[in-house]
């Protein structure tokens, strides 16, 4: 059967308009293209503020009002981020509604990207009120910022202004540190530099890493704040912080402020509560985003990870490298520094015992090297005289009923199950250790050797005359015992050039330079 131009024609316009009702059964309101953005697309948006409530709490919050006083400036949509809806139920205002963030198994996941149409949003704390022109004026001065850095603008909430801090992550080392940011004041017409060299024009503002000490409203672009991994995590503020430092993000921190709304003051139980669920989810953020130390700005340090009554920080290592050397990650600081303890521990309590004992490995390369752990190291390893164990009472009593002993100060001493060699551990819950590996001199030979070999390549027999006499090194924060030619010594075992080149321990499996750009360490 022939088909004539006709005919097509017809055919063609019937096919269309199926696929535009298609289109429009499957996506109300949707352009007739079809079109949906790719998952992780952002688009532009709008001009206009979003604004965002996500962090409140409990029965005592101040959802609704706050979000009238938003939602009744002219062209704002109001956004209550939750993983479940707030309860009591709050009455929400026309053009606020809820955005759920907790996937269900009966609804697609929430992609909170999608609900903000506006190519500015405003994260705004529970309590605050809107002052007229303020979200604009927080545009407009993020969108004049010269420096590119600056990607989100920050007002006080209240009387009190917030600490401008600075900020450094270093996710390779699972750190941040704060410092004191200097004022940058009125900067009109007289540009001055800040701590990092830059100048910047036309701002009002100081220039900030964090902010600490009293609420704020944050406005950023919405393509911004959702290129983030964690966009919307609590406390918002700090989150917010440690994403943008570890991009090179900063904050402006504007001298205008939204006025909170007054409240009675908290009951001591309401207080403790807010403290704790404040706590809790710090805690829990940090742990999401891989910080386990905060170096604060008067020095002092906050560890999070790798107590005596918590795991440690990685599970089971296999082919020598842990699973954060795979991420392209070091030693958690909270394992180096539960480490350090254990082999301060274990060094003293040979010395004490008149064991002969010196350091071995990679733990005497980084005592040669850097005076501590190696910064990717998971373990210590101490070699001693076999005939030596009696004299130790933790060895002696392991060696004699085979079963782990806990002494005083929580540190647990077994054998290994992998050889015949011994193990220390910080503590019964947690096991970072440190091996002790029993030598002996092989009659008549003048070398030493040992019973347990893990293939290892370093893992080499020696001449005794390393260990007459021993010298000292030292290592994590003492004087350790070591072999009396260390250079000698750890060439023997890894390699000319060991000290000066460092390398990962399988490099097979991942090299140093993946995570040093091709740079050697400093």
């Amino acid at each position: 059967m022939r088909i004539t131009p006709c005919q097509a024609a017809l055919a063609a316009a019937i096919a269309l308009n199926l696929l535009l009702l298609l289109c429009s059964r499957l996506a109300p309101g949707a352009s007739p293209r079809c079109h949906h953005p790719r998952r992780g697309a952002v688009p532009d948006g709008v001009p206009g503020v979003t604004v965002i409530l996500r962090d409140f709490d409990g029965p005592d919050h101040d959802v609704a009002a706050t979000a009238r006083s938003f939602a009744a400036l002219p062209g704002v949509p109001v956004l209550v981020a939750a993983e479940v809806s707030p309860y009591p139920p709050v009455p929400l205002p026309a053009g606020a509604a809820v955005l759920s963030l907790r996937p269900q198994p009966h609804r697609p996941p929430p992609r909170p990207e999608l609900a903000v149409r506006t190519r500015h949003v405003a994260l705004v704390p529970d309590g605050a009120r809107a002052v007229p022109g303020l979200l604009r004026r927080m545009r407009d001065a993020l969108e004049a910022a010269s420096d590119g850095t600056v990607r989100a603008v920050a007002a006080a909430v209240g009387t009190r202004r917030p600490r401008c801090l600075s900020l450094e992550v270093d996710v390779k080392a699972w750190t941040a540190r704060y410092g004191h940011a200097e004022r940058q004041g009125d900067q009109k017409g007289d540009q001055k530099s800040d701590r990092h060299g830059d100048r910047h024009g036309d701002q009002h503002g100081d220039l900030c890493g964090a902010l600490d000490g009293a609420p704020v409203v944050l406005l950023l672009r919405t393509r911004d704040l959702f290129s983030l991994s964690f966009p919307l995590s609590r406390p918002v503020v700090t989150s917010l912080s440690l994403q943008a430092a570890a991009r090179g993000w900063r904050l402006l921190l504007l001298p205008a402020a939204f006025p909170s709304a007054p409240r009675p003051p908290p009951s001591p139980h309401a207080l403790w509560r807010a403290r704790s669920a404040s706590d809790a989810r710090r805690r829990a953020l940090l742990e999401e985003l891989g910080v386990k130390l905060e170096v604060l700005p008067d020095g002092s340090r906050r560890w999070h990870g790798c107590a005596k009554d918590t795991p440690r920080c990685f599970g089971t290592v296999r082919g020598q490298t842990p699973e954060y050397l795979v991420a392209g990650r070091w030693t958690p600081p909270c394992c180096l520094r539960a480490l350090r303890a254990t082999a301060r521990h274990v060094l003293a309590q040979l010395e004490a015992a008149g064991v002969r004992h010196w350091l071995e490995g990679g733990s005497l390369l980084g005592a040669v090297r850097l005076g501590d752990l190696i910064p990717w190291d998971y373990d210590v390893d101490v070699g001693l005289y076999r005939e030596d164990v009696p004299k130790c009472r933790w060895l002696a009593r392991v060696a004699a009923s085979g079963a782990p002993v806990e002494d005083p100060e929580g540190f647990v001493w077994e054998k290994a199950a992998e050889g015949e060699f011994f193990r220390v551990h910080f503590s019964r819950a947690n096991r970072l250790h440190v091996d002790l590996w029993p030598f002996y001199a092989r009659p008549g030979t003048g070398t030493m050797t040992k019973d347990a070999w893990l293939g290892h390549p370093q893992d080499v027999e020696f001449p005794e005359r390393f260990l007459v006499p021993l010298g000292t090194v030292p290592f994590a924060g003492v004087l350790a015992r070591a072999p009396n030619e260390p250079r000698a010594f750890l060439e023997l075992k890894f390699g000319p050039g060991a000290i000066e080149n460092p390398e990962y321990p399988n490099p097979a499996l991942r090299r140093l330079a993946q995570d040093l750009g091709n740079k050697t360490e400093q």
